[in-house]
């Protein structure tokens, strides 16, 4: 059964938001695997922080039909997908990977570009899969991690409870600072 990876972040009302999407995805493909809850800046504009996050689950579903899911719940928790650019979200969930599949087909890209691009989604793919072997670059989430440049956008790593209930015990080594 194919392993699918889904970044997902809020700046509105972020806990709220976080647990409507985990809510809503455990509905739909049963228990996820949790990293972390993260707090960045907002990127590419000023806005109130974001929480970040990425969960794990096994579905049977291709992955047009997970993208259709996530665009349900996106659309439940009041994502208005008109509106581009960087901006302030309620909910934003991203497809990141789906077993080792490379596709560049409108509207997915996988493995999505954001997993190299930003810590928010790097760092908790690492935390939950630290041993999965990027499709493209061929080096480990932890080993893409540790080498990667948390100044340029760092992030902490918040432990709410309402966000810990994860399916496996992971070991991390964290480039963040810790609350």
């Amino acid at each position: 059964m194919p392993i699918v990876y889904l970044g997902l972040g809020s700046n509105i009302e972020p806990q709220k938001n976080l647990r409507l999407g985990l809510r809503e995805l455990e509905k739909r493909f049963g228990k996820l695997d949790r990293s972390s809850v993260y707090q960045s800046k907002a990127y590419g504009f000023d806005g109130d922080d974001f929480l970040n996050m990425v969960v794990g689950l096994d579905t049977k579903l291709p992955s047009i039909e997970i993208y259709d899911q996530i665009e349900e719940i996106q659309r439940a928790a009041g994502r208005d997908r008109i509106v581009r650019g960087y901006l302030s979200r309620t909910l934003d969930i991203d497809l990141l990977l789906y077993n080792d599949l490379i596709l560049d087909q409108a509207p997915i890209q996988l493995p999505r570009s954001d997993v190299l691009r930003f810590s928010f989604v790097l760092g908790p793919l690492a935390e939950i899969a630290p041993k999965l072997i990027h499709p493209e670059i061929g080096q480990s989430y932890q080993d893409l991690w540790a080498a990667f440049d948390t100044n340029r956008h760092p992030i902490t790593r918040k432990l709410e409870n309402c966000f810990i209930n994860r399916r496996k015990s992971k070991t991390f080594k964290s480039n963040s600072r810790e609350d």
